[in-house]
């Protein structure tokens, strides 16, 4: 009787031990991510595919843009611009978004749902995991590739203002920076006027390429009081405030035979209905992102917009700013952004992105093309979603 009583401790013993092993791989997962140390490189991009009689190219298409700002509002939910109350309280947003020259989209940031791993996301490309939620009040640097180091490495001058998780993650990628703290969640005013007060100088200078601002001011009063608070209103209007204004500033600063600037308005993540984020409900992981430059055609209405991925943003803007796409990014162009270009540059930008993905696919699963009659992947069809592991290569497509 005792022996049986020993087997069925055992066992139960067993079973309680690989359940806490399956729940471990499951909530800390394998991250895709390339086996090679070193950074993404023009120079590693391979040539055009031969097509006819046309010469082929390892050339990266031109630019399409000539500055950059991107402007995060931390918590902002997609709802409370394309949502009814919109037109209420971020009515110059919504009036590009209905009829400006803009694209559109809700993207889906994963869980966890918190600032460091949103920002590694958005820079990286990559999925972080829950780890990350551990190290998110003590955010180490970023070593591995990513679209800010690319833009410093190509000569860019970046300047940040807004929550200080930037300056740790990207230490000295900044040429000037002016972090705020997020300690503070019961600050809501301050937190953004240490933003906003550097804009009317900085809008006026030549000297920089890419302008990134993080405003955390929504993201504190969603703590303090929810979504529904009277307090979210007077912030939306205010942050609809500096969109006007960083948007007049661009677009008076356009000159002819120039290439024309590009405005991002995006979140690291949204806010549950309790005003908390973390987890993976609708309003916590469905963020907008806005793309605005007079590079695209005007609206004529407000249309629903598209779902993409948060990681998308990554591979999207290097390649828009004639950059390498980071090495453990797993986003996919959006397409609208690259619509004026030509068809050959747009099937160029396809091409880069299908590489750098399947490159990335088989550093980091060794049996990738197993199966595959001659193992080497053509990149264009790795972007379509009816792509299989292992089964799409030159042969076979």
């Amino acid at each position: 009787m005792r022996l049986s009583s020993s087997v069925f401790a055992s066992f139960c013993l067993l079973i309680e031990l690989l359940g806490i092993a399956l729940f471990l791989r499951g909530f800390f997962p394998v991250p895709v991510k390339s086996s090679l140390s070193s950074k993404s490189k023009l120079s590693d991009l391979p040539a055009e595919p031969l097509a006819g009689n046309s010469p082929n190219s390892t050339k990266v298409p031109p630019p399409l843009f000539k500055r950059v700002v991107i402007i995060l509002i931390d918590a902002l939910r997609e709802d409370f611009i394309f949502g009814p109350n919109g037109k209420r309280f971020m009515p110059y947003t919504r009036h590009i978004v209905e009829r400006g020259s803009s694209h559109s989209f809700i993207a889906k940031a994963r869980p966890p749902t918190v600032t460091m791993p949103r920002i590694k996301a958005l820079t990286t490309g990559s999925i972080p995991g829950f780890i990350d939620v551990v190290m998110n009040l003590n955010s180490p640097a970023v070593l591995e590739d990513n679209v800010i180091w690319q833009a410093k490495n190509s000569g860019k001058r970046i300047i940040f203002y807004g929550d200080d998780t930037w300056v740790r993650l990207f230490p000295k990628h900044f040429m000037e920076y002016d972090g705020t703290t997020s300690f503070f969640v019961s600050d809501y005013t301050e937190v953004d006027n240490n933003v906003t007060r550097h804009l009317d100088s900085t809008l006026k200078r030549d000297d920089w390429d890419v302008l990134i601002l993080h405003y955390l001011g929504l993201d504190h009063i969603g703590h303090i009081s929810g979504p529904h608070s009277s307090l979210i209103g007077p912030k939306l209007l205010e942050m609809d405030d500096v969109i006007k204004k960083i948007h007049a500033s661009l677009i008076s600063r356009e000159a002819e035979g120039t290439l024309p600037n590009l405005m991002v308005l995006c979140s690291d993540h949204g806010m549950s209905e309790t005003g908390s984020h973390g987890g993976s409900s609708e309003p916590e992981i469905s963020t907008p992102l806005i793309l605005i430059s007079p590079l695209f055609q005007r609206k004529v209405g407000l249309e629903q917009p598209a779902m993409v991925e948060q990681v998308d943003l990554a591979p999207t803007l290097a390649l828009a700013l004639a950059l390498p796409i980071s090495q453990n990014s797993v986003g996919r162009l959006i397409p609208a952004v690259f619509e004026e270009a030509s068809l050959r540059e747009q099937l160029r930008f396809l091409h880069m992105n299908g590489h750098q993905l399947s490159s990335l696919l088989r550093d980091s699963n060794p049996n990738f093309h197993k199966g595959c009659c001659s193992g080497r992947p053509h990149p264009l069809l790795i972007l379509s979603s009816s792509a299989k592991s292992g089964s799409v290569c030159w042969d076979c497509a």
